[in-house]
Parts: structure tokens; sequence; C-alpha cells
């Protein structure tokens, strides 16, 4: 692939990629929380592609790059090494200067349950990243049918508690940026309760505004409340682009939990996204296996009941330019998800 021409686009070129993490609004919205957003454009094999790289400041002038679910193209039969080699030669002259790595958040996997694609080769400068940014395992849901056929795909159980959150008088609406303000509130309680980071305010906030915003080629973001009483429950936001819709974040309360408010609002969405076109539903992030001990074992039950298949990715990987500095960066991230995922979870934060 020696003679394939990569070049800079405008970043609204990218709006014609169908995956949301690969589109020009995308990278827009991350370049106003401190990203910087490089739009390439290359034509491997006959085939024009697009591709975003996210850039990002660190210590010492280095800077770290990352592609969010790319590169966009077919999962390679084989030499799926050789051809992110390729890629993060090609794309360096055209990324910051001082950029320690870059990082591929792979969109290829395999779909079953329980079946996780084999490790990728790694080498001195091409390793397996430390944490992932994105889930690699998934589950997505065929929405394309009727919403008798959909619901004949789940599991009794969530069917049973789509009807209860229904016949328990739990209302779901759409929402709008000026009841962020609410949903945060709920977003951070559920943080407490379940022990995960999340965004400021400003950042859910300005997704959905910039969403109304930003004119051809945007995504459409909602975000849906379920209410029960004048009580708040649950919300979430989902997005849609082109033919697929994901889930991309949820809130809910403690309080009622027995009336089902998380299962009413994933029935909305559902057919919202189904007739405005979208024959995927992404629920965007489940554990690995079906693994009672798991801490998010409870959020694993809960997606899978919806039906659809699981997704399992190869995750993150990165190529390394500067082997020194990334090892510096690598000790310290792996010392970060060591905090967050074991230290803060015992603390209680």
């Amino acid at each position: 692939m020696s003679g394939v021409l990569i070049e800079p686009v405008a970043l609204t070129e990218l709006d014609e990629n169908k995956l949301l993490l690969q589109s020009g609004f995308w990278g827009s919205f991350k370049a106003e929380f401190g990203w910087q957003a490089v739009a390439l454009r290359y034509s491997p094999q006959e085939e024009e592609l697009r591709l975003l790289i996210l850039c990002r400041r660190l210590a010492l002038g280095f800077n770290l790059a990352y592609i969010p679910h790319g590169p966009f193209t077919k999962e390679p039969e084989e030499g799926r090494e050789d051809y992110l080699a390729w890629m993060g030669r090609a794309v360096l002259p055209l990324l910051p200067g001082g950029t320690v790595f870059l990082r591929f958040d792979l969109p290829w996997g395999k779909v079953g349950k329980g079946v996780q694609p084999q490790p990728l080769l790694t080498s001195s400068y091409f390793r397996k990243a430390p944490m992932d940014i994105q889930p690699p395992n998934t589950v997505i849901i065929d929405i394309s049918g009727s919403e008798e056929e959909l619901l004949a795909s789940m599991k009794a159980k969530t069917r049973y508690n789509i009807r209860l959150a229904v016949k328990k008088g739990v209302e779901v609406s759409e929402g709008s940026y000026t009841d962020l303000d609410r949903w945060y509130t709920l977003y951070q309680e559920t943080a407490r309760r379940d022990r995960i980071t999340l965004h400021s305010r400003d950042y859910y906030s300005r997704l959905l505004q910039k969403a109304a915003e930003y004119g051809k080629g945007a995504p459409e973001i909602r975000l849906f409340l379920a209410c029960h009483e004048g009580d708040l429950l649950a919300g979430i936001i989902v997005a849609l682009k082109g033919d697929s819709a994901w889930y991309l974040y949820g809130a809910s309360s403690n309080k009622k939990r027995n009336l089902m408010a998380n299962y009413a609002l994933q029935w909305r969405a559902m057919p919202w996204a189904r007739k405005r076109g979208c024959r995927t539903y992404d629920l965007f992030g489940i554990p690995p296996e079906n693994n009672p001990g798991h801490p998010m074992y409870g959020l694993y039950r809960f997606k899978t009941g919806f039906g659809g298949e699981i997704l399992n990715r190869y995750g993150c990987y990165d190529f390394i330019y500067k082997p020194a500095a990334y090892g510096l960066y690598r000790a310290a991230e792996a010392a970060r998800r060591l905090y967050y995922k074991k230290i803060r979870r015992r603390l209680n934060f």
C-alpha cells in the first residue's frame, strides 16, 4: 500500500461516514473539549475512505493520537497488523509534532455470545493498550422489523418489564437541553451508585445543542426522560446517524426501581429510531461475558434481554512512535486505570 495517497480534507467531508464516532460532527464536538480533530482521505484498493483522528496535548510538548472506531473499513481477512502498521506510518506526517503514539480503537470484531476475536500480534512498536476507550463488547439490535417482531425477539422477562412499566404508569417523553440540569443530577446519582466516571454537565448539554445547530450532516441526538407521578426516574441520550442508532448515556434514580423505567425508555427509543430509518440500535457496552461475578453483570442481563447480536471487538491497540515517552505514559495510564477500577471503587467515592 506504499502508493496510496493520504491527504488532509475538510472536517465536514467526514460527515459522509456512517459511524457517529468517525463523523465530522464528532470531531468538531470533541474539538470544543480539548482535542484537535484531523480529517484525512485515502484510497486503498480502489475504495475512497475518510478517517477522523483525534489528537490531544500531553505534558512536555508531547501529543497522543486516537482513532475512535477506526480505521473505518471492512476488516482485512488477513494481515491486520500489517495494515495498521502501514497506516500508523502513513499518517504520522499529518499529526502534530511530538506525537508519542497512535491508538486504534478498532471497529472490527466477532459476532456471537462468548466468541472473542484472537488478539492481534504485537511487537516492540505495536502493543495492546493498557485500557480500552470505547466499550469493546456490545449488543446490536435489529430494529428494521415491526414492533411486534422486535418484542418477540426479546427475552420474556424483558417483555414483561416493558409492559409492567406501562401498566404502572411510567411516562416517557422527549426532553431538550433545558432538561439537562435534572438529568445531570440523576446522572451524578448513577455515578455514585455504580462508581463510574462522567463528563461535566456542559459536555452533555453541548452535545445536544451542537446537534441542533450543526446543519447538514448532523446526527439526531435526543434526550428521553421517564417519569412517574412527577418523579424523574431515568433518562437516556440516543444518537442517530444514517441507518444506525446508539444508546450513548443513561441515568437512573435509586427511587422506584421496581417500576422498570429503564425498560420503558429503551422501548420508546427503539421504535423512534426505526421510524427515522434506522435498521440497527447499538446498546453500546456490556461486560465481556455472562459472568454473575462481574460487577456490571446486571448491565449484561439488562441489555442482552433485548435480544440482538453480541459484537466482541478487538479493543484498543497502540502504534508507537516514541518508545521512551510511551513507556512513561503507559505506566501512568495503567496506574490511573487501577485507581478508578480498584482503589476508587473500594473507597466508594
